[in-house]
Parts: structure tokens; sequence; C-alpha cells
């Protein structure tokens, strides 16, 4: 009787608890569509070339002026005069030649580096104490808000800056090791007084993916995710800034620039070419002179405005079609079990995984309703003293930051050969721009710090997909 019962058993508990890869359900699960960053806008297209990718579905008309844009992008501007009329009147102060030499295909600048005299995509914000016309920064007599470290021949440049770095040594719960630099920066050569006493900034220029998505959501879609004094006691707030738009003389939601100091995409583009290249446009037609600096009033210009609006119009084509990469590696249980702990973490409070665009994007109608995965709220936070400029900037204090989407993140090293991020770059990768996290972000931090290697591996491998 036992053995004949016995067996039956057996048999039945083998059938039970044996089972194929096909009946293997994994503990982390992937979610339909979750590695379209863009949506159905999202480019397959990865490798050295996955930032400077349009959109699909683009008219042909826009696509003719993508590439238009892209040439405007890319090619150094030179001063007037010149016999190149369509790109002259570089300066006469600038930091930079072309868009590119601040986003290299697209992508990420570059820190500046010890004993290096100049950088690539790097530049220093200043200010003085108070507020500037506007609700904006206080300009630096003879100087403005940012330090042009290159002139036209026979201009005066500004000034230089240089940095060196201190070690911060700290470790993990589980005792391995880890090591931080940080950076401290000095300004010399000042040609038009002391800048000793300013408020300073360092800025690395951000990848330029997806900006034409960000600028197709509506405002109310991010203000939705703000919670100033923290309602709801998670320790996050989620500040809005508002900012100073040029066009329409009012004040505006801010979503773009490392402190989400421009309302749009138009007045950032306009920004940049004034206060990088020293380019005026129709929304910034003054030449970057501050008084005292009378060499550089006189200096020839290259038509007023430098950057026509035509070339304006066609480098905005051209920044708001640039697709996002398709995430990699997305199905593997590491990657997804990153992802649990990413949200267990409350990362995803702060860097919100998801959007709608808006139906009503009149300027590249191509965005409208898309479904998109920045992983960031464009608001502000609270970053801690160790990762503070102490200049405000609009309603941002000296410790908030925007947050910065993560989405093409995986993919920098890939297009511009290295692993720094940060507003100035500090971290050498990614694991050292959670450790550099305070204020709102310190539990999420302290959490990360307190997960075994094998998990920390897990959410830098999550991360990396992005």
């Amino acid at each position: 009787m036992k053995k004949s019962f016995f067996f039956p058993c057996m048999v039945i508990l083998m059938l039970f608890s044996c089972s194929t890869d096909d009946d293997y359900t994994p503990v982390y699960k992937y979610e339909s569509g979750e590695e379209l960053s863009a949506g159905k806008l999202t480019t397959t297209i990865l490798g050295a070339n996955a930032f400077d990718q349009a959109v699909p579905g683009l008219s042909e008309t826009d696509d003719i002026l993508f590439f238009a844009g892209n040439s405007l992008f890319r090619q150094n501007w030179v001063s007037a005069p010149s016999s190149t009329t369509a790109r002259d009147g570089l300066g006469p102060l600038f930091n930079a030649r072309a868009c590119s030499s601040c986003h290299d295909k697209d992508g990420r600048g570059k820190p500046i580096e010890v004993g290096q005299e100049f950088s690539t995509g790097f530049l220093m914000r200043i200010s003085t104490l108070g507020v500037g016309e506007n609700g904006g920064p206080n300009p630096v007599l003879g100087y403005g808000d940012q330090i042009q470290e290159h002139a036209n021949f026979g201009i005066p440049f500004e000034a230089k800056v240089t940095v060196r770095y201190e070690t911060i040594n700290g470790a993990f719960a589980d005792g391995e090791a880890y090591e931080l630099q940080k950076p401290i920066y000095s300004i010399g050569e000042e040609q038009f007084g002391s800048l000793q006493d300013v408020l300073t900034s360092p800025r690395v220029g951000q990848q330029v993916i997806g900006l034409g998505l960000v600028d197709a959501i509506a405002t109310e879609a991010i203000l939705a995710n703000a919670d100033e004094n923290d309602v709801d006691n998670d320790g996050i707030s989620g500040k809005p800034n508002y900012v100073w738009n040029v066009v329409t003389k009012t004040t505006e939601l801010g979503r773009f620039g490392w402190k989400a100091n421009q309302p749009n995409l138009k007045q950032q583009v306009a920004g940049a070419f004034n206060g990088d290249m020293g380019l005026t446009t129709s929304l910034f037609p003054d030449e970057n002179c501050p008084s005292p600096q009378n060499d550089c009033y006189d200096a020839p210009n290259g038509g007023s405005p430098e950057v026509t609006d035509k070339s304006l119009h066609n480098v905005m084509i051209y920044s708001t079609s640039l697709s996002v990469p398709i995430r990699r590696n997305f199905k593997d249980e590491n990657v997804l079990k990153g992802k649990q702990l990413f949200r267990e973490m409350k990362c995803a409070s702060c860097h919100v995984e998801s959007f709608t665009t808006s139906n009503d994007y009149p300027f590249n109608p191509t965005l409208e309703n898309v479904t998109i995965r920045p992983f960031s709220d464009f608001l502000l936070h609270d970053m801690g003293d160790d990762l503070a400029d102490n200049r405000p900037d609009f309603n941002a204090t000296g410790k908030e930051w925007r947050t910065q989407p993560l989405w093409g993140i995986g993919m920098i090293n890939t297009v511009n050969g290295h692993t720094f991020l940060l507003h100035d770059g500090r971290a050498r990768n990614i694991e050292e721009a959670i450790l550099w996290h305070g204020g709102e972000a310190s539990k999420s931090k302290e959490e990360y710090v307190n997960l075994t290697k094998e998990d920390r591996a897990a959410v830098l491998s999550f991360i990396n997909s992005l």
C-alpha cells in the first residue's frame, strides 16, 4: 500500500515542482513600452550619433530645415566683417564659437580640468547680491552675468577660471570605500575690476536631446508635481521657478537650464547665442558688452540681428526635433531589479518617469500627445550644502537645482567619451552623482549607501539603461 501510493505522489510532485523556461515568471517585471523614452518618436539608432537623430514623422519642409539648423548648430561662427556673412558676428566676447563646442554631437560638455586654461562646454555664471531687472540675478558691473574667457582680436577677454580639487573619502555600509572630488574654483586675470567677492555658479553644457518634447509639456502637467510646502510630508518639495519671458514681458514657469531659469526653448537657444557666442537675435538685440567695455561697443557686428529670424527658426526646428535613443538591456533581470530599487528609494519622486505632451504645440505639431519618459519633474529641489552654489536665480535659491532628466544618460560615454555629471561635472560617473545628493535627496542617497554591492550594481545598471 505505501509503495504504490508513494510512487504516484512522487510523480505528481515532480510534475508540479519542475518548470521550463517558458513557465518561469521573473521576480522583476518589464512594463510594455518602457524602453521608448520618447514614445513613438524614440530613435532606435545607437552608437556615437545616437543624440543627433531627428524624430520620425517630420514634414518634408521641417526635415529640410532640420538639416539647415543642424549646419548652423555645428559650424563655427566668425568675427565680423567676413565673406561668410551667414555666420559672422561672433563676439566680441564669447565662450564658444559654435553650439556644438559645448554640446558635441548634441551631447554633454566637459568640466574644466586642473591646469587647463579653457574647457569644452564649461562656463561660470556670476552675479552680486540683490535682485536684478525683472527678478533675475543681479549682474556684475563691467561683466554682466557670465564670464567670457574669449574675445575677438583687439578686444580684451573678461577673466580666466581655473580649478583644483579636494578629495572627500567615504564608505558604503558594507565597508567598501569611495572617493569624491570637490572642485574649488579661482578667478584670475580680471580685466574690468575684481571678481573675488561675486556670487559664482559653474555650469557644464547638457545634452540637448528631447528638448522639444519638454517644451511641449503643458505647464499644468509640470505644476501637478509641485509641492513647495511639502503638504504630503514626504520630504520632497518640488518648487516651480518663475522667470521672465522677454517676448511676452511677463513672468512664466521656467523649465530649461540648470535652475529652470528659461521659460521656453526659443529663449533658451537665443540666450545661449547671446551669452555664449556674443550673437544678437530679435529676442536679445543688444551686444553683450557691459559698461565699461568700450572697445567691445565699438567692434563691428554681423548685422542687426546677427542671427536672423530665419536662422533662429531653423535652429529651433533642429532643437525641437532631436529624438531620444531607445533604452538598452531593458529586459535584463538586473536592470528590472534596479528599477524597483530606484522606485523604492523614492528617486522617482523627483525623477518623475513619464509625461504626456500637450495637444497644443503649434511650433512642431509632431510632438503633440506623445507619452515620454524623461525621468524629471522639471522643478526645483534643495540639493543640500555640498552641491550649493549659493547664487539665487529668480525663485531658485543657492541650494536649489532643477531635476536633471535622466533619459539618454547611459549613452553619454558612447557619444562624448566621458561620464562627467552634475551641474559642474564634478561627478565622474553615475554613482558619484548619487553620492553628491543631499537636501531633499538625503534619504534616498542614504538608502543607496546602505544597499548591498549587488543591489547598488542593479541600480546603476537600470540608470545606465536609460
